[in-house]
């Protein structure tokens, strides 16, 4: 019987499908060239522009000539095409968190952005994917795309968590199981009394980094928490998919989140992970925010453990809301106050210093615990630099005492 991913391609594992999509997102990065191809492909103009989504969020605001002539590039497309769901620096956000935020993603869509992480939509129940700029072209142009139906992984977590786990170190703890290829060109689908007592925010960060496994999709069934969620928000109609009861699994995967702690991924790939308790590693920088881990639940957790407390004098912390919405919220709930008396730096919502941009780039030999997705060589500035990637409390810990803290020890 067929899985979330089998039912939303409407195909077999293996199959090569073409499917109308729901939406196609674009950012400042692979927009412009999206654009240009698709200027080759539908010379007279013509594309699907009440399925196109476009964002500038990776490098504003613009740090410098070049990214803002790319910028410019991008607001120009925007403009000649007469994109309605045009997302400008100050009215948007992160693109992935304004995808679900303003009710683009919902169950049982199938959403393309040209961004890697596009697979976050499937906390909400969407087939949701990562492709390349050219690939957005085409479905710009005829509103399709053929995909290769992948295998899907099942994952199942139960129990009750420890004190400061979040949906971050479950999945650091799956990826530092099944390593960063083990679920390559697979769906992911995540089951368990574990996951259905998350909030969505900690389901999102569970999907936004499927990726990191090599996964197509991270999907996790879509409940009453979303549906709620999704109530005056989302946009048009849409139909909830859930896998048969006896739906046939690639594999599945088993854990106790009693056994899981919180988690950091050290240099310089996601799946070298150990629990925070076990490092004694000294940092320079403590960064709070990314598509993975910038939403206002984020913020508050960070906030709990900083309040009343200063960052550490040889620390310098950034915090960045993943959108102007979750700034908003946060400026409400006197989170940012919080952040600012403890000598954090606030600022609007960017991707920054997550992909190396800047707001927080790292220096030659500097350390950095992230709530980000990747710790590559160079990911987040200098070669030589380093990225550990935590939770929100454990960056937040680690932004007092001045090294890598398990919370729970503060």
């Amino acid at each position: 019987m067929p899985t979330i991913a089998e039912k939303i391609l409407d195909g077999k594992a293996g199959e090569i499908v073409e499917r109308e999509v729901d939406y196609i997102m674009v950012n400042d990065v692979t927009g412009v060239p999206a654009f240009e191809v698709l200027d080759e492909l539908v010379p007279e103009g013509g594309l699907k522009e009440e399925k196109v989504v476009v964002v500038q969020d990776h490098y504003v605001p613009n740090k410098d000539v070049a990214s803002a002539e790319q910028a410019k590039a991008l607001r120009n497309y925007a403009r000649r095409y007469g994109i309605a769901h045009y997302y400008e620096i100050g009215k948007g956000g992160v693109c992935h968190q304004v995808m679900i935020e303003d009710g683009f993603a919902a169950p049982g869509r199938l959403i393309i952005g040209a961004d890697s992480h596009t697979c976050s939509y499937g906390a909400l129940g969407a087939f949701s994917t990562g492709v390349g700029s050219t690939e957005a072209a085409a479905a710009m142009a005829t509103g399709r795309l053929w995909f290769k139906v992948p295998e899907t992984q099942k994952f199942v977590i139960d129990g009750k968590r420890n004190r400061y786990v979040m949906g971050k170190d479950i999945i650091l703890h799956i990826i530092g199981d099944i390593s960063v290829s083990g679920s390559l060109y697979k769906s992911q689908e995540f089951y368990g009394g574990t996951i259905k007592d998350l909030n969505l925010a900690d389901r999102i960060t569970i999907s936004n980094m499927a990726i990191e496994a090599g996964a197509k999709a991270g999907i996790i069934p879509p409940d009453d928490k979303v549906f709620e969620y999704l109530q005056g928000r989302v946009r048009g109609e849409y139909k909830a998919v859930y896998a048969d009861t006896d739906s046939e699994y690639e594999e599945v995967f088993e854990y106790d989140a009693a056994e899981i702690v919180p988690t950091v991924a050290k240099p310089f790939t996601p799946d070298n992970t150990a629990p925070a308790s076990e490092l004694d590693v000294t940092i320079d920088q403590a960064y709070l925010g990314s598509c993975t881990n910038g939403r206002i639940e984020d913020l508050r957790v960070a906030a709990a453990i900083l309040k009343g407390k200063k960052v550490n004098i040889e620390v310098r912390m950034v915090v960045v809301p993943a959108s102007d919405k979750v700034f908003m919220q946060a400026i409400d709930e006197g989170l940012i106050r919080i952040f600012l008396d403890a000598d954090a730096f606030v600022c609007g919502a960017t991707c920054g210093a997550c992909l190396g941009g800047y707001m927080g780039v790292l220096a030659s030999g500097e350390r950095c615990v992230s709530t980000t997705n990747r710790n590559f060589i160079g990911r987040m500035g200098h070669k030589d630099s380093e990225v550990y990637l935590a939770n929100p409390a454990v960056v937040a810990a680690s932004a007092i005492t001045g090294r890598i803290t398990d919370p729970t020890a503060l």
